[in-house]
């Protein structure tokens, strides 16, 4: 008897899933090819809902799933609540914004495979950082001051939050932006800020670990998303927040279950950062509308995205009307 024991079955690919039933029953879903032919292409590619539940109903008796939000699991975990925060950005960035987008996709239109696919995702890097904070994009050392409305939201979450008495991990998957944020916060609230990245020694890594964990550690913990978050108990933290999005579900969700966890005591509330009429908010609806096949279709990371047509491309990364706060 074969048994396969795993955490996430499918993060990145649908090849993942084949290779643990292929394991346990060995033949059963076909060859790879033959497996990406029917499933993970139609699955991946054109999110063929059709085929996502067929490969369901193969694969559903041979799969035992148990969550630790079930209670037969644990019947003392708090709740999670999950919420969209929203916010505009300022003149600055909107400018900064559809300058990116103008100057990467005539850039894109005139280019083709590979190299497409990497300015496609360039392209997206770019914006991201432009709605974290222009200084990100422009690596200029320039104040923070008042000119990002993604930050002026955070920093108005971070009052009331620290005014309960709550402790928060902020992850972002860019690391020199975690590394601008630090020394900020830090001035802003009066407060030691922890800081963990993937240059983070082992050594390094554990004590600060240890010293959020003590009941009169840092309120604040900023961790690079891939570095921070998986293997860490960080209960406590009950607020969490993803300042950059990760289009994987799978990679938020992980980083989220530092905080929620067996050995959390309080409710966790979880915020995700989108910017109203920008990529964040395109890419956010098309994950909403997906849900349900959201670990297949999402393929690696971002790549699937490198595939959409420029006409797609071009609705997705063109700024709303709205997008600009008053």
């Amino acid at each position: 008897q074969k048994i396969a024991l795993t955490g996430t079955p499918v993060e990145n690919r649908l090849s993942e899933l084949w290779s643990i039933m292929d394991f346990v029953n060995p033949g059963m879903l076909g060859t790879p090819e033959k497996f990406r032919e029917r499933f993970a292409r139609p699955i991946e590619v054109r999110a063929d809902e059709e085929q996502a539940h067929r490969l369901r109903r193969i694969t559903r008796p041979y799969i035992l799933r148990r969550t630790k939000t079930d209670p037969r699991i644990i019947d003392d975990l708090p709740e999670k609540i999950e919420i969209k925060q929203h916010y505009r950005l300022t003149v600055e960035q909107a400018s900064l914004y559809q300058s990116v987008v103008a100057e990467m996709m005539g850039r894109i239109e005139e280019s083709s495979g590979i190299e497409r696919r990497g300015l496609v995702l360039a392209a997206m890097t770019k914006l991201k950082q432009v709605c974290n904070h222009p200084a990100h994009l422009l690596h200029d050392g320039s104040a923070i001051g008042q000119r990002s409305g993604k930050l002026e939201r955070f920093e108005e979450i971070m009052s009331e939050t620290l005014a309960e008495g709550d402790r928060v991990l902020c992850f972002t998957q860019f690391t020199d932006f975690g590394e601008m944020l630090v020394p900020h916060l830090a001035a802003k609230f009066d407060t030691d800020v922890a800081y963990l990245a993937g240059s983070t020694s082992k050594q390094r890594r554990t004590q600060i670990v240890k010293d959020f964990q003590e009941p009169d550690g840092p309120k604040i913990f900023v961790l690079s998303l891939k570095a921070g978050g998986t293997g860490l108990n960080l209960t406590a933290a009950n607020q969490v927040v993803h300042l950059d999005r990760w289009w994987n579900p799978a990679v938020e969700n992980q980083a989220t279950d530092r905080a929620f966890r067996i050995g959390q005591k309080r409710r966790v509330q979880v915020r995700k950062f989108i910017g109203i009429g920008t990529l964040e908010e395109r890419i956010d609806a098309i994950l909403e509308e997906k849900k349900e096949l959201a670990d297949m279709v999402v393929g690696e990371g971002e790549s699937w995205l490198t595939e959409m047509s420029t006409d797609s491309l071009h609705d997705l990364l063109t700024l709303s009307k709205d997008a600009v706060g008053e």
